[in-house]
Parts: C-alpha cells; structure tokens; sequence
C-alpha cells in the first residue's frame, strides 16, 4: 500500500537511510575504540580526501570571496558605507560560505567516490570475504575515510576562507578602489576567532555526515553496475541536504551559546 503513495515512501526511505547512518555511526565508533587500520590505510585515505580535493575547494573559495566582494560593494556604495565589504567577506566566508559551500564541493568529490569503491566491493562480495576472513568492514574500510573526513575537511576549509578573502580583497582594493586601510582594520574588528571555531566545527560535521552517508551508501548498494551508480547519486544528494539542513542548525546552536567576548 504505501509503495504505491510515493511520498510515504520516500518519507520511509529518508528515515530508513538516517537509522543506518546512526548505526554506522555507532559502529564507527565502536570500531574506532579498537585496533585501527594500518598507517598506509590511512594515510591513503588523508591524501585522496584531502590533498586531491585542494584544487576545487580553493576554486571555489576563491570565486565565491570575489563574488561575495562584487555584489556587497555595489549594494554597500548606495549607502556609502563601501569600507564595511571586507567585513562582509571574511565573516561570511569563514563562517558560512567557506565550510558550506566546502563540504557540497566535497560531497560531490568525496562522497561519490566514496560509494562507487565500497559499492563496487560489495557487488563483487569483497565486503563479504573481509567478514569470512574474520575482519571488520567498517574499520578497514568506513574508519579511515570518516577520520580523513573529519580531520581534512577543517583543513581545507581555512585554506578556502584564506583565498575566499584574499580574492575579495584584491577585488576591492585593486579593482573597485576601496581604501586599503578601512578595509583592512573594519575585517579584523568583525572577524573573531569565535567565528573561525564556528566554521572548523561545522566542516569537521560536514565532513562527517559525508563519509557516513557515502559508506551506508557503499555498503547498501543494489547489484549491478546501475547499482553503484545509483548509490553514488544518492550519496551525493543525501550528503547536500544534510549539509545544508545541519547547517542551520549548527547555526542556532551556537548562536545560543555564543560567549560575550564573541560579541
């Protein structure tokens, strides 16, 4: 009955994939308490997740502090208040757009080949042949790819707020002639380093909710090579929604505890 009213069953399968990630979250941990992977394994891990995606996070960052600059300065100028863009850029940039707008590039990066690797060794029962050989899936496989996450996502976040805001200021200062000195002393009165510790929290949970969702998605994934593409699109798009939805809420979390020196 319900497979035939089509948003009761997605409502089912939203519900049923965020059990899974919490399970496998569990399990993670659980996993994480015990004999962790090889070294190598990790450090795998730490240089495809991290290094490899360095290219397009700071593209990214760095049209998204240009943009960011453009579009703030033309509303600014109206009511002549142009030396404020820089605090605009580097506020936004490190507290929201840098880690959102990081983890969407990596969701579709990461994420993706996330679940096409654990997906294509579940079609072809290698999963199944580590648990017949008496080892642990989740940590020689989920374990390394959730620390690398967690870990690089942070990283790689800082380096896009730094290109973000350079970008931005050289769009300003060299192209649109705001004076250098307003600019510059109005970004640091703005910019605490509350809000650069708000933004390395969200990336690290970004970079969490990406590995868990991509690897339930690999250790799920329908037979067939139409299988592991599918799990690959369904990781990706479970991962953006929880990035944006999880943002908002990371935002009213510490918006409520905000200390007094952050203000």
């Amino acid at each position: 009955m319900t497979s035939a009213i089509p948003g009761v069953t997605a409502l089912i399968n939203i519900f049923r994939t965020a059990g899974g990630v919490f399970l496998l979250a569990l399990e993670t941990l659980r996993a994480a308490v015990g004999r962790w992977p090889r070294r190598r394994v990790l450090v795998d891990q730490f240089y495809l997740i991290g290094y490899r995606s360095t290219p397009v996070v700071l593209t990214t960052g760095l049209f998204t502090g240009m943009v960011l600059a453009v579009q703030s300065f033309n509303q600014f100028r109206r009511v002549n208040i142009t030396s404020m863009v820089g605090a605009v850029v580097g506020v936004s940039m490190v507290k929201e757009l840098g880690p959102v707008l990081s983890g969407l590039m990596l969701a579709g990066r990461v994420g993706a080949a996330i679940t096409a690797e654990i997906g294509t060794m579940h079609v072809t029962e290698q999963v199944d042949a580590l648990r017949a050989l008496a080892t642990n899936p989740v940590r020689w496989l989920v374990l390394p790819r959730v620390l690398a996450a967690v870990l690089m996502t942070p990283i790689l976040t800082l380096m896009a707020d730094v290109v973000g805001i350079a970008g931005g200021t050289f769009i300003c200062v060299g192209f649109l002639k705001v004076e250098w000195h307003f600019h510059y002393i109005n970004m640091l009165d703005w910019l605490r380093v509350w809000d650069v510790s708000v933004g390395c929290a969200k990336s690290s949970v970004f970079g969490l909710l990406i590995a868990l969702t991509s690897a339930y998605k690999g250790l799920n994934t329908e037979p067939g090579a139409a299988g592991v593409g599918k799990a690959a699109t369904e990781a990706v798009v479970t991962s953006c929604i929880l990035i944006l939805i999880s943002d908002f809420f990371l935002s009213v979390f510490f918006n409520a505890i905000k200390p007094e020196w952050a203000n």
